[in-house]
This record gives structure tokens, C-alpha cells and sequence, in this order.
């Protein structure tokens, strides 16, 4: 999600962000071919996912929405079409608790709203995506492996004000034993 959100809030080439990226977060390598799976297939689906997303979302366009809902909704209508292994139930409520979690308070009902519908038209037959024959490989780098002594310190943990749609604060949390 958060990939995908920095890709997709910044100007520029998605590749070379995506690059950015990877180059300053340490992604644990057992999740790293999900990873992989998920973002390059967002970022090759994403016109399809928007037109999916713009036709169940009523009068909302994708550019308007926030950033993270419109990244969770992506993520999980990607996982109900083309990763057959994740129950299409476990990808709505991943999405609604990164809504939650990350976004408005109205965010959880926004993307669950969306998603319900998403999900019955899949099981009616009704919606997919086009075969993407090539999906583009972004170069992601490797992380290489650092010391203890070389690990930065822990970002600031976000927090969502309550009564604030959107707004974020930086909260005080302590340094990991040993820094």
C-alpha cells in the first residue's frame, strides 16, 4: 500500500519512483515476491482497476478520492481478479482495515461500499480484466543487508486526528532497544 501510494502521489515515471521506493525501505524478503506481484500488477492494471473502481463508486471519480482509499480499493479489486488463492472476503477486509487504519473516518464504509458491489459482479460473471500479456518489471533493488549499528532510527509513527478527515500527526514513539 504504501508503494503504491507514494507511486501514485508523486509526478514523475511510476518506475522510477517505484525504484525510489524500494531503495529506501527494507522489504523482509519472504514477502518480497508478494510484494512484487502486487504492485507491478496494480501499476500494469491500473486503468482497468480505475474504470472498474469509477463504475461502482457512484459519482466519485478516481482523482478525487484519497490517496489510500483509492490504493486499497486498487489492491484489493487486483487480489479478487487475478490471485485466486485470497479469498475475495479476506482482500475486502484488508482493505476496509487500511481505510480505517490510514484513511478518513468514513473511509472503512467508502471502500467496503465499493468492494461489496465489486465482488458481487465478479461472482455474478459480470466484470475482469483484460489480459495483460507483459506486465512491464519495474527494477525494484535488492535491500542490501545492514548491521545493527547502520539501522536508521524508527520513522515517527502517523496517527489520524479524531474529528479530521484526513489529517495526520506525528506521534512520539521510542527508539528500538539497542540504537
Amino acid at each position: 500500500m504504501q508503494a503504491l501510494f507514494f507511486v501514485d502521489m508523486g509526478r514523475g515515471d511510476a518506475a522510477e519512483r517505484l525504484a525510489l521506493f524500494c531503495g529506501n525501505r527494507i522489504i523482509p524478503g519472504a514477502a518480497r515476491p508478494f510484494f512484487d506481484l502486487l504492485v507491478q500488477g496494480v501499476l500494469a492494471c491500473r486503468g482497468q482497476l480505475d474504470r472498474l473502481i469509477e463504475h461502482f463508486s457512484r459519482n466519485w471519480k478516481v482523482t478525487r478520492m484519497s490517496g489510500v482509499d483509492r490504493n486499497a480499493i486498487r489492491i484489493a479489486i487486483y487480489e479478487m481478479l487475478r490471485c485466486d488463492e485470497i479469498p475475495p472476503k479476506v482482500s475486502i477486509n484488508e482493505a476496509i482495515e487500511m481505510g480505517k487504519k490510514y484513511g478518513s473516518e468514513e473511509s472503512g464504509a467508502f471502500i467496503n461500499g465499493i468492494l461489496d458491489s465489486v465482488h458481487l459482479a465478479l461472482e455474478a460473471g459480470e466484470i475482469g480484466l483484460e489480459p495483460v500479456e507483459d506486465i512491464p518489471a519495474v527494477p525494484m533493488p535488492e535491500a542490501a543487508p545492514i548491521s545493527p549499528r547502520q539501522r536508521p532510527r524508527a520513522l515517527p509513527a502517523m496517527a489520524r486526528v479524531r474529528g479530521k478527515p484526513g489529517v495526520v500527526k506525528k506521534t512520539r514513539r521510542s527508539a528500538p532497544a539497542g540504537s
